[in-house]
């Protein structure tokens, strides 16, 4: 469970040494050069000097633990970092920035793109790293929906055409979902078969898209939902499970966000899926996830002046 009574949430400094401790579990490292010899590193203790600056000898830089991270240079207290960080990660369908608005007292600009920067250091594709998603005897099932508003629902303009997205689910095990310009074989199949180990088999509905990409793998089987089919081959043949996720990410869409940009939805699509790949039921706690969605603020930096156009795949 979550302690907000914690300091940490409270006090920039307890918050500096939460960060230390987990940056640097053996000791400070230089941001720069990536000197961690501790005879080689000084820290400076000038009056004139923040708390948590140390200079490296090697290259005679300073440097501090947000150096290097999405928060470096930040105005923000690091307490309200961790905070935020913590309450995204412990509501299962997120928070907006309207509300930490609100609970923190930053202006709404600031709230806003303070949690794009903590979006950003969730997005995480270790799953490539081992192989892809699934393997030998695992199921992975790929399934595409659509985000935005629904005409029926304006009174008098057209809402902004639905975004689509596409996601690789496997079963009891992780996601990885994409914003993608259109559901065509020519946009999907790259998706599949980078991110999907091809020993697995795969499920998916009756779209003609996938059956030319199945063929690529161990197995392929789909289920006809126009015919009100949704398991065959005694439960074994369904993707429910893509369907219960996209259940929490529309909902939270829907009722947390409320609109979303076609420029930032790969952001919050990298939200959603660190929260299903560290959710408690594979053992993540609260205060484990929030850990780790922090480790993944290094080596991502996030700007204003970066381009505002979609980024879909």
């Amino acid at each position: 469970m979550c302690d907000l009574t914690n300091p940490i949430f409270t006090d920039a400094n307890k918050a500096r040494e939460h960060l230390e401790a987990l940056y640097w579990p053996d000791g400070p490292a230089c941001r720069h050069c990536g000197n961690a010899d501790p005879a080689r590193i000084t820290k400076l203790a000038g009056k004139s000097t923040r708390p948590g600056v140390y200079k490296c000898n090697e290259c005679a830089k300073p440097f501090s633990v947000t150096v290097g991270t999405a928060m470096e240079r930040s105005k923000i207290p690091l307490n309200k970092w961790l905070l935020v960080m913590h309450l995204m990660m412990a509501g299962k369908k997120g928070i907006s920035a309207l509300q930490v608005h609100r609970m923190l007292g930053i202006s709404y600009q600031t709230a806003w793109f303070m949690c794009h920067r903590l979006r950003e250091g969730m997005r995480d594709m270790d799953h490539k790293a081992t192989g892809g998603l699934g393997g030998t005897n695992k199921v992975v099932e790929v399934d595409e929906a659509y985000v935005g508003g629904k005409t029926k629902n304006r009174a008098f303009k057209e809402p902004n055409p639905k975004k689509a997205v596409l996601s690789l689910v496997e079963r009891g095990g992780r996601v990885a979902s994409f914003h993608i310009a259109n559901v065509s074989y020519e946009m999907v199949r790259p998706l599949i078969v980078t991110n999907v180990n091809r020993a697995s088999a795969i499920m998916s509905d009756e779209s003609l898209v996938y059956p030319r990409v199945g063929h690529e793998f161990a197995d392929h089987h789909t289920v006809c939902h126009s015919a009100n089919e949704y398991a065959r081959l005694g439960g074994y043949v369904h993707i429910n499970t893509a369907e219960n996720f996209y259940s929490i990410l529309k909902r939270g869409i829907t009722g947390i966000y409320h609109s979303v940009s076609e420029a930032h939805l790969h952001r919050y699509l990298a939200e959603f899926d660190f929260r299903y790949n560290n959710r408690s039921g594979l053992g993540v706690g609260d205060v484990e996830r929030a850990a780790k969605a922090m480790k993944g603020l290094e080596g991502k930096r996030l700007t204003y002046h970066q381009p505002r156009e979609a980024a879909h795949a």
